[in-house]
C-alpha cells in the first residue's frame, strides 16, 4: 500500500464523475462539431473572424506571454525551491530518464513533428515574414524561426503547467486538475464554480489542441496512403482515418500509462531517431553537423530578439497568424494536456530535475531533429535541380512534403513505410494519452495516482474524433489552426494566475523552512538534558548505531513505545479540546500516525513508518538469510525526514513529536503573520 495513499482519513470515498465539468464541456464540443458538420461554410466564417479580432487585439500578448512563462519556471528551477520534489520529501522518481524523456517527447511534440520538419524550414525559406527570400541568410533565418516555435517557448508552457499539478497534487494531496494550481488564490472556493470554469477552459483548450495536431496528422497520413497505394485524398477518407485512430487510442488508453502509452513512446522516440540517423548519414553529413551548430548558436544568441519581434511597423499578418500566434496559442491550448501528463509521469522529482529536463530534453532533440532534416530540405531546393517544384509543393501542401523530400533518398520504399508508421504511432499516443488526460479532468479522483474508468478514455477518444472531422470539413488545415487560437486565448490568462498561485505556495514553503530553522531547539524542548541522562544518551546512541532490528523487532518496537507515546499526547491534547485520534495500519502496512485537527489551519501529522534498508556489510546479522534490516522512519505531511526513531525511549518519542508540533505551530504562526495572512494552502480535513 502507497503511504501517502494508507493514510486517508476517508477511506469510503470512490472516484467518481465531476458532472458539471463533464457534461458541460462534452455537450459543449458536441454540439459545436455537430453545427459545424451541418453548417460548414457558417461555422468557417465565424471562426475565421474571431480568429482575425484576436489577432489583431492579442497577437502582442500571446508574445509576452510565452516569454514571463519561461523566465518564471527557470526562475523557480534555479531558486532555493529547486530541491523540493514533486511529490513528498522522500518520495522518488517512477520512471528512468530515458523512459521519461520518450514519454516527455511523444506526448508534448508527435505527429506535428513530422507534418512541419519539412514544410516549416522550406516555407520561411521560400516566403519569409521579412526580408528577401531564396538567399543565403533566408537559409540560415528559416531555422531561426523553426526553432522559436519547436524550442524553448513552448516548452515553457508545458514545465509551468506540469510542475504546478505535480506540486499541488503530489506534494499536498489536492486532486490532479487544473483548479488546484489556484487553491493559494481562490482557497476552497475552487471546489465551486470558479474551479469547474477553469477546468472546464482547460478541457476545451485540450480538445481543440489535440483535434488540431490529429487533423493535421490525418492530412499527412492520407498523403502517404495515396503515396504508397492510391488511396483517394478526401475528407471521407480522412473521417475514416480519424476513426481507427480513435479506436487505436481508446485502445492504448484502456491498457494505462505504464503498459501501452510508455511502450508506444519508447518505440517512437527510437524509431525517430533512426529516422534522423539515416538522413543524417546518407546526405552530406558533415554540412548537416556545421550547420546544426550555427542553427543552434544562431537561436540561442537571437533569442531575445526573435522572442519580441511582433513586426509592429509592417506585420506579415496572415503569416503572423498562420505561424507564431498560432504556435503560442498551440502550446498554451496544450498546456493542460502536456502538463497533466508530464504531472503524471514526473512524481519523485525535484522541481530543478522537472524543469531542466523538460526544457532541455526536448530541446535537444528538437535542435537536431529540425536543423538535420530542415536544412537537408533547403539544400535540396537551392541545389538540387533534379527535384524542380519541391520547395513549392511543400509550402502548398505541407502534409506531403516528408514523403516528397525522402524520394531524394535512397531506400525510398523502407523510408516511406517507417514515416507512416511514425505517424500512425504518434497519432496513438496523442491520442491515447489526450483521452486519458481528459477523463482525469473531468473526473473526481480520491488520489492523483489514480486515473479514470476505461469508459470514459474511450469516449473522450470518440468526441476527440468527431471534433477533428468537423474541423477538417469546416476548413481542413486553416479551420485547425484558427480554433486553436480562438481557444487558447482564455487559458493563456489561467496560465498567470497558476503562476501566481504556485509562487504563493512555494513561498509557504520557504517559511516552513526557514520557521523549522527558527523554532525552538529539541535539547530545550526536554528532549535531553542532566549528567544522568546524558550519561545514558551516548549508551543509547552507541546501542542504536549497532542495532539493525527485523520487522518483528520494529513492529515490537511500534507497539510497545511508539504507540504509548502518541497516546500520551493524544490524551493531554484531547483534554484541552483539540480533535485529535491515531491512526494504525495493518499487518502488511504497520505504521503509526498522530492526527491533530487544527481548525481550519493546516493540520498536523506525525507517522512513524517502516523502511526496509539493505543491511550493511559490517552488521554482525549479515547473512544471507538476513540481508535487510527496518528503519523506523518519521513522515510529516510534506514527506518523510530522513531519521529513525528506532532506539528511542518512549520520552524521547514524545519530545521528538512535540518537537515536529512546535515546529508546525511556528509555521502556522509564521504564515499569519504575513501580509494578507490567510491560510493558502489546504488542511488535512479539507473535501478534495
Amino acid at each position: 500500500m502507497d503511504q501517502e495513499a494508507a493514510t486517508s482519513t476517508e477511506p469510503n470515498r470512490q472516484d467518481r464523475l465531476n458532472p458539471i465539468v463533464f457534461y458541460g464541456s462534452a455537450a459543449g464540443i458536441t454540439a459545436f462539431a455537430v453545427l459545424t458538420i451541418l453548417f460548414t461554410d457558417a461555422a468557417s466564417a465565424a471562426i475565421f473572424a474571431v480568429l482575425g479580432w484576436i489577432s489583431n487585439s492579442f497577437g502582442w500578448f500571446y508574445f509576452l506571454a510565452v516569454v514571463v512563462y519561461l523566465v518564471f519556471v527557470i526562475a523557480i528551477g534555479l531558486s532555493r525551491f529547486g530541491k523540493l520534489r514533486l511529490g513528498p520529501a522522500h518520495s522518488t522518481p517512477d520512471f528512468s530518464v530515458l523512459t521519461w524523456a520518450a514519454m516527455l517527447f511523444s506526448a508534448g511534440i508527435g505527429i506535428d513533428l513530422l507534418f512541419f520538419c519539412i514544410a516549416e524550414p522550406v516555407t520561411q525559406y521560400l516566403a519569409p515574414p521579412s526580408g528577401d527570400p531564396e538567399t543565403l541568410a533566408a537559409a540560415r533565418h528559416a531555422l531561426e524561426i523553426t526553432f522559436l516555435h519547436w524550442g524553448l517557448s513552448g516548452w515553457g508552457v508545458y514545465t509551468l503547467v506540469g510542475m504546478a499539478m505535480a506540486f499541488f497534487s503530489y506534494r499536498h494531496g489536492l486532486p490532479l486538475t487544473i483548479r488546484s494550481t489556484l487553491y493559494p488564490i481562490f482557497g476552497a472556493r475552487v471546489r465551486g464554480a470558479i474551479g469547474h470554469f477553469v477546468d472546464s477552459a482547460a478541457v476545451l483548450g485540450t480538445v481543440f489542441g489535440i483535434a488540431t495536431s490529429l487533423g493535421i496528422g490525418i492530412i499527412q497520413l492520407n498523403f502517404g496512403l495515396n503515396y504508397m497505394f492510391g488511396v483517394a485524398e478526401s475528407t471521407v477518407t480522412q473521417s475514416l482515418l480519424a476513426v481507427a485512430i480513435v479506436i487505436f487510442s481508446a485502445i492504448s488508453a484502456f491498457t494505462g500509462v505504464e503498459r501501452g502509452i510508455r511502450r508506444l513512446s519508447e518505440f517512437n522516440m527510437l524509431l525517430a531517431l533512426l529516422l534522423m540517423l539515416f538522413v543524417l548519414f546518407a546526405g552530406d553529413t558533415i554540412f548537416l553537423l556545421n550547420a546544426l551548430v550555427m542553427n543552434v548558436g544562431d537561436y540561442l544568441s537571437n533569442f531575445i530578439s526573435l522572442s519580441f519581434n511582433t513586426y509592429a511597423f509592417d506585420p506579415p499578418t496572415d503569416w503572423l497568424n498562420a505561424w507564431t500566434v498560432f504556435f503560442w496559442a498551440w502550446w498554451i491550448a496544450w498546456g493542460p494536456f502536456v502538463g497533466l501528463f508530464l504531472a503524471r509521469i514526473s512524481r519523485g522529482r525535484t522541481i530543478r530535475q522537472f524543469v531542466a529536463g523538460t526544457l532541455i530534453l526536448p530541446l535537444a532533440f528538437m535542435m537536431a531533429w529540425m536543423s538535420i532534416m530542415g536544412n537537408s530540405a533547403i539544400d535540396l531546393v537551392m541545389n538540387d535541380a533534379g527535384v524542380s517544384g519541391f520547395g513549392q509543393q511543400a509550402m502548398d501542401h505541407p502534409g506531403s512534403s516528408i514523403y516528397l523530400f525522402l524520394e531524394s533518398y535512397p531506400w525510398v520504399g523502407l523510408t516511406t513505410v517507417v514515416v507512416t508508421i511514425l505517424a500512425v504511432v504518434f497519432f496513438v499516443t496523442s491520442g491515447d494519452s489526450g483521452s486519458l488526460v481528459l477523463s482525469n479532468l473531468t473526473s473526481i479522483l480520491t488520489d492523483p495516482n489514480h486515473d479514470a474508468p476505461a469508459w470514459m478514455r474511450i469516449l473522450w477518444a470518440g468526441i476527440i474524433g468527431v471534433l477533428t472531422v468537423a474541423l477538417l470539413m469546416a476548413g481542413g488545415l486553416s479551420a485547425l489552426q484558427s480554433a486553436v487560437v480562438v481557444m487558447g486565448l482564455p487559458f493563456a490568462f489561467v496560465l498567470f494566475l497558476m503562476m501566481l498561485g504556485l509562487f504563493k505556495a512555494l513561498k509557504l514553503e520557504g517559511l516552513k523552512e526557514d520557521s523549522h530553522r527558527a523554532s525552538i531547539a529539541g535539547h530545550l524542548s526536554g528532549r535531553t538534558g542532566g549528567e544522568k541522562h546524558a550519561a545514558l544518551n551516548w549508551q543509547q546512541r552507541l546501542g542504536r548505531s549497532v542495532s539493525f532490528p527485523d520487522l518483528a523487532q520494529l513492529k515490537r518496537f511500534l507497539s510497545v513505545t511508539v504507540k504509548p507515546a502518541m497516546e500520551e499526547i493524544c490524551e493531554v491534547l484531547a483534554s484541552k479540546g483539540f480533535p485529535v485520534k491515531i491512526e494504525s495500519g495493518d499487518e502488511d502496512t504497520a505504521y503509526l500516525a498522530l492526527h491533530v485537527d487544527l481548525g481550519g489551519e493546516l493540520d498536523f501529522t506525525y507517522q512513524v513508518w517502516p523502511a526496509k534498508c539493505r543491511m550493511p556489510a559490517f552488521s554482525i546479522r549479515a547473512t544471507r538469510a538476513d540481508t535487510h534490516y527496518f528503519r523506523a522512519e518519521v513522515h510529516l505531511s510534506e514527506g518523510g525526514q530522513g531519521y529513525d526513531l528506532y532506539g528511542y525511549t518512549r520520552e524521547q518519542v514524545i519530545a521528538d513529536i512535540l518537537d515536529q508540533y512546535e515546529r508546525h505551530l511556528f509555521f502556522l504562526h509564521s504564515q499569519r503573520e504575513l501580509p494578507g495572512g490567510d491560510t493558502i494552502m489546504p488542511s488535512g480535513s479539507d473535501e478534495p
